[in-house]
């Protein structure tokens, strides 16, 4: 199956699980800094339907923050509607996209997505059965693949990964700093920076990718 089939699947998965969640659990922090699982749902809705300009625009008044312009944007929508009324939006999106998420790569915006999923799910302490034909996708692409706003190629640098539960395996550029295993979904979102999962994987190189993810940077929450 190809990305953008696997991405077109994730987006549905992802509507059935938001449909599941309860008000208040749409008041609780996610793993994103600052962001609730509402603030989390109004990202995904505005990556599908803002536009380039709008986007720049925006970008502008933040002094070209990238992370204020994306906290911004995410509160703003959140503020102005329910969570139902954004779940109905994404999933009309899902075959309507017109923002600025369709002129990423597919398998950029798979990662994306599922890792949003994830920082929502795992925060509150919920099942991760993500597909694993779709996380392991997302895995793929994190260590071969350098994304300027998730740096998990660079996390993985040096590292054998396993995911414990999918049977996904890679070695990333030699394995000096050592083996990190897991279950897929919180290797996954740890190569993406949030220290929450790091407690959950085990291996002689936990260390060495825990101290890289200290020492970057993004949305990821140092506290959860």
């Amino acid at each position: 199956m190809s990305n953008r089939d696997l991405l077109k699947r994730q987006d549905h998965y992802f509507v059935d699980f938001a449909r599941s969640l309860t008000p208040v659990e749409w008041t609780q922090p996610s793993l994103c800094s600052m962001w609730t699982a509402h603030d989390v749902l109004a990202h995904l809705v505005i990556g599908y339907s803002i536009s380039v300009p709008s986007l720049c625009w925006s970008m502008a008044r933040h002094r070209m923050d990238f992370d204020e312009t994306n906290t911004s944007l995410a509160q703003r929508l959140a503020h102005r509607c329910s969570p139902q009324e954004l779940i109905d939006a994404f999933e009309t999106l899902i075959d309507h996209r017109r923002g600025i998420g369709r002129l990423f790569p597919p398998g950029l915006l798979l990662g994306d997505h599922v890792l949003h999923h994830l920082d929502i799910a795992l925060a509150l302490r919920m099942p991760t059965d993500v597909p694993e034909e779709i996380i392991d996708a997302v895995l793929t692409t994190e260590v071969g693949l350098s994304n300027p706003f998730v740096p998990a190629k660079r996390n993985a640098a040096g590292l054998t990964l396993r995911a414990t539960d999918t049977g996904w395996t890679t070695t990333v550029d030699g394995d000096a700093c050592g083996t990190v295993e897991g279950g897929a979904a919180h290797l996954a979102s740890a190569l993406a920076g949030r220290p929450h999962s790091l407690p959950f994987l085990s291996g002689n190189g936990v260390s060495t990718l825990g101290s890289r993810i200290s020492g970057g940077t993004g949305h990821a929450r140092p506290d959860v």
